[in-house]
Parts: C-alpha cells; sequence; structure tokens
C-alpha cells in the first residue's frame, strides 16, 4: 500500500516556474515506477511525465517535453516535477500515481494515486 501526496501547486504568470512534489508513505517506495498527470475540467487525465523505480529511465509527454523535469529522492520517499516555462494550457490539476515495478505512461496501469494540486497560469 502506498499514499501520495502532492504539493507545491499555485498561481504562477506565463513563462514562470514551479517545483511539483509528490511524497509517498512506505517502506518500497523505491520499487514503484511515479506518474505525474493533469486534469482540466470535462476533460480526460493526461500523462504528463514519469520516472522508473529506479530512477533511471524517464518519459514525457510531448507538450512538456524540454520544459518539464521529473525526478526522485528515494531517501526522502519523495518525487519531484519541475515546471519551467509554464504556459497557460498547462493549467490543471496534476495528480502522482504510482505503480509497481512497471513502466507506465497511462492512467489505468497506476495503482495509487494522490488527491491532486492545482496549478493555474496566468497568461
Amino acid at each position: 500500500q502506498v499514499q501520495l501526496v502532492e504539493s507545491g501547486g499555485g498561481l504562477v504568470q506565463a513563462g514562470g516556474s514551479l517545483t511539483l512534489s509528490c511524497e509517498a508513505s512506505g517502506r518500497t517506495f523505491s520499487s514503484y515506477t511515479i506518474g505525474w498527470f493533469r486534469q482540466t475540467p470535462g476533460k480526460e487525465r493526461e500523462f504528463v511525465a514519469a520516472i522508473s523505480w529506479s530512477g533511471g529511465p524517464t518519459y514525457y509527454a510531448d507538450s512538456v517535453k524540454g520544459r518539464f523535469t521529473i525526478s526522485r529522492d528515494n531517501a526522502k520517499n519523495t518525487v519531484y516535477l519541475q515546471m519551467n516555462n509554464l504556459k497557460p494550457e498547462d493549467t490543471a490539476v496534476y495528480y502522482c500515481a504510482a505503480v509497481r515495478h512497471l513502466v507506465a505512461t497511462t492512467e489505468p496501469l497506476y495503482d495509487y494515486w494522490g488527491q491532486g494540486t492545482q496549478v493555474t497560469v496566468s497568461s
């Protein structure tokens, strides 16, 4: 069982930066791939980025490549999403999710979800 808590969301102007954190409970955090997804009202949740349990391979949606960076600190049970050059279309609720020993970029494959954190980018 893994519990996830996101933090770091807020209001930022276009071109600005935010860093989201996803802190997990549990002693086997290093066994889990962590993904970030986002959702806006009326739309399905979409994949943003993921990092494998080893901290090696990372994956990004085309819309955020070159602007967002995912990283993890297994000693702190935390995954970070550094978001630079934010655009109004990045406005969404951001969720982190976990799946054990599987690298995944699709929502149904993830077993555990956080409650989400709001990111609002003003133009």
